[in-house]
């Protein structure tokens, strides 16, 4: 069931930020543009968040007022603020992360097992593998030294050496919104969400503005694998964003994610809660250059998002000593950032959760009748 849209989903200034997203009228799926606290349908202008990226169409006067947000948002259908474009992530960004993936392969997915390869590991490369840039002369070193201990990874290759693992999170316009249900395989023991910054990009790989998102991860099937990543990441409601993409300007840049706090909380049915924070400033590779290798010689002519990476890396019990966090039906996951507002939505199995129906050409037919194609 979806959880009904707050005010305090939005971010601290939101009245005089720019946010561009996507909402469900009586007529479709709709682009908005909320400027001066003011929700502007921007349909007439382009018929997806797309076309206003690549037009970079961003002028709220040329569009359609409704009226204001904080007047709206109680009857506001928010929808993922983004459509056509390419849903890509870059994994094994933070040193963090590098280890907690080492871990899940040596335990095969086993949580159990998970504790005390964790304290072994992290005395041998912890301190290490957090100081050292990637691609650099220094990483180069401590991976051979790596590679002469027996501790060298698949995981430890993408967090230190030149080229960042960049791959397909989700199919287009499968992603689900601020409030929509979130999935996890009814089949995974162990898995969590990934709270990250997503930023938003052109055609031509130039970021616009950025947003929240929830990577959900498996971790048991990845650990078994690597060769199940697309099991792990790629199904049914296990992709988050929004609220909003806030725009860069004046008042918010690039600078801005690079100094972001993500801050996560959980709420179980049972009463438990976990909180966790991922700080950009610790991230191995520059929002930048993660762009950059996202782009590579790809072509993405309606533009692509981007999922950063998170320092989270949940490891507080929950059920058994040893056994780590893993999600429960109904956790309450809210993912938050001052600037960038709240990503709220609970948990269900992907198999429950609402099926995934309205793909491209169900969009495509939508415009088509509203005479928004021309």
């Amino acid at each position: 069931m979806t959880l009904p849209f707050t005010p305090d989903w939005l971010p601290d200034d939101w009245r005089s930020a720019r946010l561009l997203g996507r909402i469900e009228t009586a007529d479709g799926p709709t682009p908005v543009l909320v400027a001066g606290g003011i929700v502007h349908d921007m349909s007439a202008v382009a018929p997806t968040v797309a076309a206003l990226v690549e037009a970079r169409a961003f002028d709220a006067g040329a569009g359609h007022a409704i009226g204001p947000l904080d007047d709206l948002a109680p009857t506001l259908a928010l929808l993922s603020p983004i459509d056509l474009q390419c849903v890509k992530a870059a994994g094994v960004t933070f040193a963090l992360s590098a280890v907690e993936r080492v871990i899940e392969e040596r335990a095969r997915g086993d949580a159990a097992a998970a504790g005390a390869i964790r304290a072994a590991l992290e005395a041998r490369v912890g301190a290490s593998i957090r100081s050292v840039v990637p691609g650099t002369d220094a990483a180069a070193a401590l991976k051979e030294a790596l590679i002469g201990e027996g501790l060298w990874s698949q995981y430890l290759e993408v967090a230190i050496g030149p080229d960042a693992e960049i791959f397909t999170k989700s199919p287009v316009l499968s992603t689900v919104g601020a409030g929509g249900d979130i999935g996890v395989r009814s089949d995974s023991t162990w898995n969590n969400p990934e709270p990250e910054i997503v930023l938003v990009a052109d055609p031509d790989g130039r970021a616009v503005g950025a947003t929240l998102g929830n990577d959900v991860n498996l971790r048991d099937f990845e650990g078994r694998s690597a060769l199940l990543l697309g099991k792990a990441k790629d199904n049914n409601a296990s992709c988050a964003i929004g609220p909003f993409i806030r725009l860069f300007g004046d008042d918010f840049g690039m600078d801005d994610v690079r100094g972001a706090v993500v801050d996560l909380t959980i709420d179980g049915p049972e009463g438990y809660r976990l909180e966790g924070r991922s700080a950009m400033d610790q991230i191995s590779r520059d929002p930048e250059e993660l762009l950059r290798q996202a782009m590579s010689e790809h072509h993405y002519p309606d533009g692509f998002v981007l999922f950063l990476g998170t320092l989270f890396a949940p490891t507080q019990d929950r059920d058994e000593p040893g056994r780590g966090f893993t999600h429960k039906v109904g956790d309450l996951v809210r993912i938050a950032e001052p600037r960038l507002g709240a990503l709220v939505n609970r948990v269900r199995t992907s198999a429950e959760a609402p099926a995934w129906t309205r793909g491209i050409g169900a969009l495509m037919r939508n415009l088509a009748r509203r005479g928004l194609l021309n």
